[in-house]
């Protein structure tokens, strides 16, 4: 199928990334034995149950079930897609993730989305610099202190006044019209016909964290309302998901592991003006837990930067909320509050960078959270510390299982005369997150079959593949499995460098997933346990064998004449030491 990524090179994709590593940024893991264990982190516990083997490249955890690979970690963890995960180990890799055919994108039309895009973009900056109406918007950005090289490096633009330019442009046809009104580009007349959407506004193209154009914002420079105006969504564009400014961040991110979020376009861009290009912007909403995975995901810092109005208040509330849940081992997140009436952007050409460098002016959560709820309740009394806890307990649960949770139970055990371990108690503990119940695989012995040992003993070692030369010699076996560990033994021949992982990712999404994932999960104690698991195997072979002799010895008393075999047949009697061949006399 055209555009989707090989699977070769998912297999070496794979045998590139260390799942400790990519567990490590999430988990605080250590070092036991031969395997890692750490907190599980998609439920809560305060004894580790959480494994990683550096062997199989495969995680586990014995308290909720959880297991996978690298892959399957990052997809659950921060809800990512299976796409999304290979471009993002790719990149760390430093690898280009390739597609079959050639192509290099997805193949239900948003490649063509995209390249749309990209021509607008064009189109208005050409405008900023050619039209003969441009002068306002150039005035605008040059009175805002905006320089040419950072107005090149947002790729801002200009749309002129009138209702159908882009029309004109690039709705040449009723096919390119409906693609640009997908894009929310253009918007459909009751009366029939389209008209422009942004018109008489500066624009700024908003990248995606691939880079690619998959909205615009639009400020107009008159006195029309909305003041600001972003694309719909569309296809390819999701304001929840999108953060202005991290593409063209995205390097400054890794090195300060640092993100400011700010609120609108032009304190992204009048922080970078000042040399500040950690910055990202919500698009005029509220933070959402898309956004929080996505900054986590490139930083461990996050400082939430408002206007000091109510409406910042506000915004600065619920960002709080949203932040507890990703407040993991590492992470943290800080508070500015701006003067009232004043946004980033008109104090930093007041008051200079440097007080966005120094994390003394920062406000921890812990602090914003406790003085928020302090100002709200009277400490002096019993009815208020009271209060104090009913209103801390359901935030502090959003935090999950680990030392600042604990802390700031001891916090708010200290602000209200209690103990720890009374809050405890009325802490509400969370459940697993997306979690559904698997079946548990019993390693016993006696219940074990032969294929079930064999493909265990594969998952822990491969290169045992090499003791069945010819996979061919498990066809007609009577197990309902052993089609599976045919196909199983072809890849392993076939890709003789292929762990535990990569044989996972081959089944990915289909019935064989969930087994093999689970075979894996309970295997390690017993396998590690066998000092001659070559032996094992051919043990678990020689059952198969006798299973199929005792299949075909039924099938021969069943049959008068020896030349009523098929030649498949006799070609088994051969191997078995007789001659099939008729005899003379």
């Amino acid at each position: 199928m055209p555009g989707r990524i090989p699977q070769t090179f998912i297999d070496d994709l794979l045998a590139r990334t260390d799942i400790v590593d990519v567990i490590d940024n999430y988990v605080s893991l250590k070092k036991g034995g031969k395997n890692y264990s750490g907190l599980c982190p998609f439920h809560d516990e305060k004894t580790a149950s959480f494994t990683v083997s550096q062997d199989k490249q495969f995680y586990h955890c014995f308290g909720c079930g959880a297991n996978g690979t690298a892959i399957g970690f990052l997809m659950e963890y921060n809800r990512m897609e299976f796409p999304e995960v290979v471009e993002e180990l790719a990149s760390k890799a430093g690898l280009e993730v390739p597609r079959e055919g050639g192509s290099v994108a997805a193949t239900d039309g948003t490649a063509e989305f995209y390249e749309v895009m990209e021509m607008i973009v064009k189109y208005y900056r050409e405008q900023l610099k050619e039209h003969q109406d441009s002068e306002q918007a150039v005035s605008y950005l040059k009175n805002r202190g905006i320089s040419g090289e950072i107005a090149a490096r947002f790729e801002l633009g200009y749309a002129p006044s009138g209702w159908d330019n882009l029309i004109n442009k690039f709705g040449s046809s009723a096919d390119s019209q409906k693609r640009l009104e997908k894009l929310g580009m253009i918007i459909n007349r009751d009366s029939g016909g389209h008209y422009d959407r942004f018109r008489s506004r500066i624009m700024y193209p908003i990248r995606d964290y691939r880079g690619r154009v998959a909205g615009f914002g639009g400020r107009t420079l008159g006195d029309e309302n909305p003041k600001y105006l972003n694309s719909p969504e569309t296809p390819i564009f999701h304001k929840g998901r999108e953060l202005y400014g991290l593409y063209q961040g995205r390097q400054q991110l890794k090195e300060s592991n640092r993100v400011f979020v700010v609120e609108g376009y032009m304190d992204v861009i009048a922080l970078a003006q000042f040399g500040i290009t950690n910055v990202v912007a919500t698009l005029g909403i509220a933070a959402t837990e898309d956004h929080m995975q996505r900054i986590y995901r490139n930083v461990n810092q996050v400082v939430f930067c408002f206007d000091g109005d109510e409406a910042g208040r506000t915004a600065a509330w619920r960002a709080m909320n949203i932040a507890l849940g990703f407040l993991r081992e590492g992470n943290q997140a800080f508070f500015i509050f701006m003067p009232d009436g004043i946004d980033p952007d008109d104090f930093i050409r007041e008051h200079g960078s440097d007080f966005f460098q120094n994390q003394d002016n920062f406000m921890p959560l812990s602090d914003y959270l406790f003085s928020t709820l302090t100002a709200k309740v009277d400490l002096k009394t019993r009815e208020g510390r009271s209060q104090l806890i009913d209103l801390s307990t359901p935030l502090i649960s959003k935090i999950p299982q680990g030392g600042f949770k604990q802390l700031l139970m001891s916090d708010l055990a200290k602000l209200t005369g209690t103990s720890v371990e009374n809050i405890d108690t009325l802490v509400p503990h969370s459940r697993p997150v997306n979690r559904q119940s698997r079946p548990v695989y019993k390693s016993v012995r006696g219940t074990r079959t032969p294929i079930t040992a064999i493909i265990e003993l594969l998952l822990s070692r491969p290169d045992l593949a090499k003791l069945i030369k010819d996979p061919s010699e498990l066809d007609n076996i009577p197990d309902a499995g052993a089609g599976f560990l045919k196909k199983l033994i072809e890849l392993l021949h076939s890709r003789p460098g292929l762990n535990c992982a990569g044989i996972i990712e081959n089944w990915r999404g289909t019935k064989y997933e969930s087994r093999l994932r689970d075979i894996a999960a309970q295997s390690d104690e017993r396998i590690s346990a066998l000092t001659e698991p070559d032996m094992e195997m051919l043990d678990a072979l020689d059952k198969l064998r006798k299973q199929k002799n005792r299949l075909f010895r039924q099938k021969l008393s069943n049959i008068e004449r020896i030349s009523d075999l098929s030649d498949e047949d006799k070609a088994h009697l051969r191997q078995a030491g007789k001659d099939p061949t008729p005899s003379s006399e």
